[in-house]
């Protein structure tokens, strides 16, 4: 599918990008791959892994409506995994953050459709269902705008979807990295927020191989789930490090003890697929048809029971402390 494509990624130098463009490269031979940061440093080091004939490197803000038209001229297809994703730091900078996750978000939608590009994902987050911080209810917004751009761009190219999932497994501001960091400097315990917090978990590997399948599937509109398992924070901790104890530093302002990917009051728009979940949009689009069970690649789906709730301490799959290990294992680089 991406052979002799252009490809996009908006805030391409972070881990997704990083991650995204190892696979593309191993998998297909795309005309294009284009990375748009603002990072100058953290482009010249990813150049330093990736300098490919087919690399092409774009300093640009998705606050910037101007330079987003022009760095999508010819593109096919866009990822846009740019956002200011620290809860903290959300909440103390908050115009920062909208302007960032909502106005880029609005940016890449226009851009898009004036480049006529072919298809859109844009990555999402498990704050972005119920939120009670500032950034979840950004993605939430975000994910509404995308969803609305299909009606946006009418008749013609693009169409736009949404990938929402959960915490990715050492990724850059992650909890594993953290405990390993105080593991590593021989801290003499590890700190919980909460004994019984949950969250989803989601290697790199496998948050990048949902996009790609989800490239093909998508109709546009839709919001993809995956099925994924739940940990424990405590077996996290126990399973990194069993030797120290835990101290419990309560959850911070803004966080919640448990996450939700798909909730209960989307469930009568909510569609179960054989490996994922399917928010299909609550808007009518008037330019073509408005049924999500059945995707583009002939994959169908039940809707789900009314009530039906996707969240991390009811998820039916739980890693035990031995398979968190296991997971971190394959999840590092």
């Amino acid at each position: 599918m991406f052979d002799g494509k252009t490809i996009l990624i908006t805030g391409g130098t972070g881990s997704f990008g990083h991650k995204y463009t190892q696979t593309l490269l191993a998998r297909y031979k795309p005309k294009k791959i284009i990375i748009y940061s603002r990072d100058e440093l953290k482009q010249y080091e990813m150049q330093q892994i990736f300098d490919q004939d087919c690399m092409r490197y774009f300093i640009g803000d998705v606050r910037d409506a101007d330079r987003l038209v022009r760095a999508m001229r010819g593109v096919d297809y866009v990822i846009h995994a740019a956002a200011l994703k620290q809860v903290p730091a959300a909440e103390y900078n908050p115009m920062e953050c909208i302007k960032t996750n909502i106005n880029g978000a609005e940016n890449v939608i226009h851009a898009a459709i004036d480049a006529n590009v072919e298809k859109v994902i844009a990555l999402s987050t498990d704050k972005a269902a119920n939120p009670v911080n500032l950034y979840g209810a950004t993605k939430l917004a975000s994910d509404k705008l995308f969803v609305a751009g299909n009606n946006i761009a009418g008749g013609s190219r693009p169409r736009f979807s949404v990938v929402r999932y959960g915490n990715v497994v050492g990724s850059r501001g992650s909890v594993v990295p953290f405990f390993q960091s105080l593991i590593d400097r021989k801290a003499d315990h590890l700190p919980i927020t909460h004994p019984e917090m949950t969250r989803f978990w989601i290697t790199l590997q496998q948050g990048v191989d949902f996009v790609l399948k989800n490239f093909e599937r998508m109709l546009g509109g839709e919001i993809f789930v995956p099925k994924i398992p739940s940990i424990r924070i405590v077996d996290l901790a126990n399973a990194m490090a069993p030797q120290l104890s835990i101290k419990e530093v309560g959850i911070r302002p803004g966080e919640k003890l448990h996450e939700v990917m798909c909730p209960g009051e989307n469930s009568y728009h909510t569609y179960e697929f054989s490996d994922h979940y399917v928010i299909a949009p609550s808007i009518r689009f008037f330019n073509r048809k408005n049924s999500f069970d059945i995707n583009a690649l002939n994959e169908k789906g039940q809707l789900v029971e009314s009530g039906f709730e996707y969240a991390s301490n009811t998820n039916p799959h739980f890693l035990s402390p031995e398979e968190i290990l296991q997971f971190n294992l394959e999840a590092s680089p």
